[in-house]
């Protein structure tokens, strides 16, 4: 039986590709900041699968490298990490922008994204079997106006994406990206430091993707034989055409 490690399990995209791997019979190691929502998702998911909770921040280094070295034996081996955790603060032009946000945003976005799989990476390799999917956006293809540091965030997501698929590849170590569109999560609310009204506007009068959409793409990629690896791809809501331009009603 497989094991899964996901960051940013607590909620959105996390959540919801913890519960769609579950119904594959995946264990799980769930990640996230809040303890409390890791706990009642694992309650809901041990009825199918083991699962093991891990709470810490993925931009803090030593606490990265210290939790997942205390990884029991049962899930000592990961099979399959997927990269999920991430932010966006602030909508500004770059000349206005904040530079606390500026460095929230690299620290768990790429900083983040190192530290986890720099501590997975050894497991992997040991193994001589892997898969790292790593959840990008469409904000890594395309660059939106006063996105700039969100958008260089997933763009160096994209670069990371494509040196560890060429750098893992004589290890037999699968590695591929997801990169969603607009889609109704918790984003737009810390984006806006929890203005609710202007979060709700992002998504208003269109439908956007679901996180269930998002973890549905990773249970289909992850399922697939071992000589097939979905080595990136995009997607949006239909309404979507690109970074600017929704069909709204």
């Amino acid at each position: 039986m497989k094991t899964a490690f996901i960051t940013g399990a607590s909620s959105g995209i996390g959540k919801a590709t913890a519960r769609a791997l579950s119904r594959e019979g995946i264990n799980l190691i769930l990640c996230g900041r809040r303890e409390e929502r890791l706990i009642e998702l694992k309650k809901e998911l041990s009825k199918r699968v083991a699962v093991y909770t891990l709470c810490f921040d993925v931009s803090k280094k030593e606490e990265v490298f210290e939790k997942i070295n205390s990884l029991p034996e049962k899930f000592s081996e990961i099979d399959i990490l997927i990269n999920n955790a991430g932010n966006a603060h602030g909508l500004d032009p770059i000349q206005d922008g904040n530079i606390e946000d500026w460095d929230t945003m690299l620290d768990i976005n790429v900083k983040g994204l190192l530290y986890v799989s720099k501590a997975i990476f050894p497991k992997m390799i040991n193994q001589g079997a892997g898969h790292i999917i790593n959840i990008g956006s469409t904000a890594g293809k395309e660059v939106y106006p006063n996105g700039n540091v969100y958008c260089a965030s997933k763009y160096a997501v994209d670069a990371l994406n494509q040196a560890m698929r060429l750098d893992l590849n004589k290890h037999g170590i699968k590695v591929g990206a997801v990169n969603p569109g607009l889609t109704q999560t918790e984003f737009s609310e810390v984006r806006f430091k929890g203005d609710t009204e202007k979060a709700k506007g992002v998504y208003e009068d269109f439908t956007p993707l679901r996180p269930e959409d998002i973890a549905d793409i990773i249970r289909f990629v992850v399922t697939r034989p071992y000589h097939v690896n979905i080595a990136d791809l995009v997607v949006m809501p239909t309404a979507q055409a690109n970074s600017v331009t929704v069909n709204k009603d």
